[in-house]
């Protein structure tokens, strides 16, 4: 193997109540990737959108953790990447950990398929810590993994892949800046007993209702004692929209990752379209631009475009 060309998923990261654990991909955006194995030890990043982020191999998500994979197997090999970004860095919507994970997946492609997927998250999250200081998983494992995945833990690093319900996403992006790094600050360093167990609540609830195709207990589920509260001060209108989305048929829904992007879990696509417009709608209301996105869960995460063996292509 030569060369592969990707596609790698936006992921919704906690699921409301599940911080730094629950994260789904979705089909809508997506990132393009290509990836090619060089003779040479060298690592090249390109870049072919308008985000203007880094191509130092050092100071870019992709190339860390291509840095990583290559001296932890002592590969003589090097790797050119040429991503086309379509997913906003700063959206909420696993950016970062696109890159990282697009990086990480590709690169076991072309060496053969060496890497666990356990590996894969691994190497991926020094990515994420990268972007964002922590290294976590809730984007980078349902990229790999596909579908709705649970991260037990990410030291050592132990993925629990949950079922896929048939359910529709419902997204939108403000055209807002939220920086992880911001989101992360202002959150709570103690949090009272009670509020602790009614999160546990939520979240044993939600996985239930996810492996029990329970749709009821799933929506009633969603619902963040902890950390929305404070975020979603950062998010403009993000309580009119979620009080909308409820009373237009949602089953629930909050902050995707740190924000700004919010999304919605629906029955029907009826329902996801007639919630996107009403999401847009709010934000046309206030002057500030919007892109609305209807995607199913994606089972699949990271996908093979191409593959390309004949060095002289």
């Amino acid at each position: 193997m030569k060369k592969i060309k990707i596609k790698v998923p936006a992921t919704v990261a906690n699921l409301v109540c599940g911080f730094d654990i629950l994260g789904m991909a979705i089909h809508e955006p997506y990132d393009e990737m290509e990836l090619k194995l060089l003779d040479s030890p060298e690592i090249i990043i390109r870049h072919e959108d308008h985000f203007g982020l880094p191509e130092n191999p050092s100071q870019n998500v992709a190339g860390v953790v291509l840095q990583n994979i290559q001296q932890h197997l002592k590969l003589t090999k090097g790797f050119e990447v040429t991503i086309r970004k379509h997913i906003k860095p700063g959206s909420g919507l696993g950016s970062s950990a696109a890159s990282a994970a697009g990086a990480a997946f590709g690169a076991n492609v072309l060496l053969g398929n060496i890497l666990s997927n356990e590996e894969l998250v691994h190497f991926a999250m020094f990515g994420e810590e990268l972007a964002s200081g922590v290294r976590h998983a809730d984007n980078i494992a349902p990229c790999i993994y596909g579908g709705i995945t649970l991260v037990k833990s990410s030291s050592p690093i132990d993925i629990i892949p949950l079922s896929t319900p048939n359910l529709f996403v419902a997204a939108v992006h403000p055209q807002v800046e939220v920086k992880t790094s911001d989101a992360r600050q202002i959150l709570k360093k103690n949090i009272l007993l009670k509020d602790a167990v009614e999160q546990w609540g939520n979240i044993a609830g939600l996985v239930a209702g996810i492996l029990k195709n329970d749709i009821p207990l799933i929506g009633r589920s969603l619902n963040d004692v902890l950390i929305e509260p404070i975020r979603s001060i950062l998010i403009p209108k993000f309580d009119e929209i979620k009080m909308k989305s409820l009373e237009a048929g949602a089953l629930g829904g909050g902050i995707s990752g740190s924000g700004p992007s919010i999304f919605m879990l629906a029955e029907t696509k009826e329902t996801a379209e007639r919630i996107t417009q009403l999401m847009k709608s709010v934000y046309d209301e206030i002057e500030i631009e919007s892109f609305v996105y209807i995607s199913k869960i994606n089972p699949a995460g990271i996908e093979i475009v191409e593959e390309i063996n004949d060095e002289n292509q």
